[in-house]
């Protein structure tokens, strides 16, 4: 059961986005507890270069330079100091908000707010980048549409914020950082066990399609080094003599559109969970037979990050077309596996050519040796990888779920405690902090988050 409980008595103070505050806490405007500042960055300055994520906070731009354009010169940027809120006028609404680790400067386009005495900056941390904060900002925000909407601080800092006494604010950061953090170990051991499952089938898939799955063949070398010994009276081709394969068309974007026409496959749409749904459609009429997609093709895409991916057409196809720069073929589930193989894949990446981004060829691929059992065979190694992947896939669900559970009660964790829903005075960080198990977290994650509904539902007696 949860240690904490609600306190005894609320008011509500006019904030609708808040609910009722706890009796003794203050709703209190924004600019009355950060000031908005402006110090420009001395010229030739080499202060780190700082900016504000959606999903990361504030961080490093060298971090993340990828995800950016690097600045030649921060002359008259804003200087940051450690503990400073950076403002993302622009996508503040969209989470784009957060409390500097880093003393630095950032982009003149953001708002510096620099909290004052009596205000703990990592209590307000918590409530900007919680989606209660989110829907707030958008509210305040002004623009003629939600992708240029901006939120001045002549807005924000008339937003009424909750204010406990500043003893109160570092008692409920103290504990949010001590819940958050075993709720993050928890998340990342999930995380952990789902890449060892899906390590596990690949090797399931590995060892399948080159050595069988019966455990007393005799084995002899296949003369390929990737594929290593397989069975001895299995054999080796080239996929060129095993099926045709053919490449995509160049479609013609400007017929391009999302409600009419023939779906078009695409390099993105070459997924595991392959489905027309997700293509765009064509207007354009064309009469190749063989960018025609159907029943039991292998696609594989030829260029760009996902160079070397397959996927199956599992399901029945009234018409659908094959875009440039995705190859196919038509063959079986036994050859998906192999294709999707991390043996093969790595095989086949070798021959990746381009500097920009990764290429092969259809030419590349046909000429590609795979392991051939009988029609038989193959058809027993399918329903065998089927069969032990289902069962890894249903516990990755499972697990995902959980992973989506657990963060979503953590929003909802850092909503209560910032707005007072749960009284935290008391919690005092147990001494064993760091020697829970596996077990423990999971524990007592799992009876937190059953026992949400049950727990807000409780009445509170004088």
């Amino acid at each position: 059961m949860r240690k904490v409980k609600p306190y005894l008595d609320y008011s509500n103070f006019g904030q609708e986005w808040l609910g009722d505050l706890p009796a003794h806490w203050k709703a209190v405007r924004t600019k009355l507890l950060f000031d908005l500042v402006c110090e420009p960055a001395p010229v030739g300055n080499s202060e780190e270069l700082l900016s504000v994520y959606t999903a990361l906070g504030v961080k490093p731009r060298k971090e993340l330079e990828a995800r950016g354009n690097k600045a030649s010169s921060t002359d008259n940027y804003w200087r940051v100091e450690q503990g400073d809120i950076i403002v993302n006028k622009l996508l503040a609404w969209m989470g784009a908000i957060g409390i500097s680790e880093y003393k630095g400067v950032t982009s003149p386009a953001y708002d510096i707010l620099r909290h004052k005495e009596n205000v703990n900056p990592y209590f307000y941390n918590y409530l900007f980048r919680n989606p209660i904060a989110s829907r707030e900002f958008k509210r305040h925000s002004r623009g003629i549409m939600d992708m240029r909407l901006r939120l001045y601080f002549t807005r924000f800092g008339d937003i009424k914020l909750p204010y406990p006494s500043i003893d109160e604010q570092n008692k409920i950061v103290e504990y949010l950082q001590f819940k958050l953090n075993r709720i993050d170990r928890f998340t990342r051991k999930k995380k952990q066990l789902i890449k060892l499952l899906n390590e596990q089938k690949a090797a399931i898939i590995n060892q399948a399609v080159t050595k069988g799955i019966e455990s007393n063949s005799r084995m002899k070398s296949s003369g390929i080094e990737w594929m290593g010994a397989i069975p001895e009276h299995w054999v080796v081709k080239r996929l060129k003599h095993i099926t045709s394969i053919d490449s995509g068309y160049a479609f013609k974007s400007k017929y391009f559109n999302n409600d009419e026409g023939v779906p078009i496959v695409k390099i993105g749409n070459v997924q595991q969970d392959f489905s027309l749904e997700k293509c765009v459609k064509t207007t354009e009429s064309i009469s190749i037979p063989s960018v025609i997609v159907k029943k039991n093709d292998v696609l594989i895409a030829l260029s760009g990050a996902t160079t070397g991916k397959v996927c199956l057409v599992e399901n029945d196809i009234d018409l659908a077309y094959l875009n440039q720069r995705v190859a196919k073929f038509n063959g079986n589930e036994f050859f998906y596996y192999v294709m999707s193989s991390e043996l093969f894949k790595s095989n086949l990446l070798l021959k990746a050519l381009g500097s920009a981004q990764e290429n092969i060829s259809t030419n590349d691929i046909k000429n590609l040796p795979v392991p051939y059992p009988s029609s038989k065979e193959q058809g027993l190694i399918v329903r065998y990888i089927k069969g032990e992947l289902k069962q890894i896939k249903e516990l990755i669900l499972s697990i995902e779920k959980e992973i989506t559970l657990t963060q979503e009660y953590k929003t909802t964790l850092i909503a209560e405690a910032v707005t007072g829903k749960i009284d935290v005075r008391d919690f005092q960080i147990p001494e064993n902090q760091y020697e829970e198990t596996y077990d423990d977290l999971e524990e007592e994650l799992s009876l937190e988050t059953e026992g949400e509904a049950e727990y807000q539902n409780e009445e509170i007696e004088e």
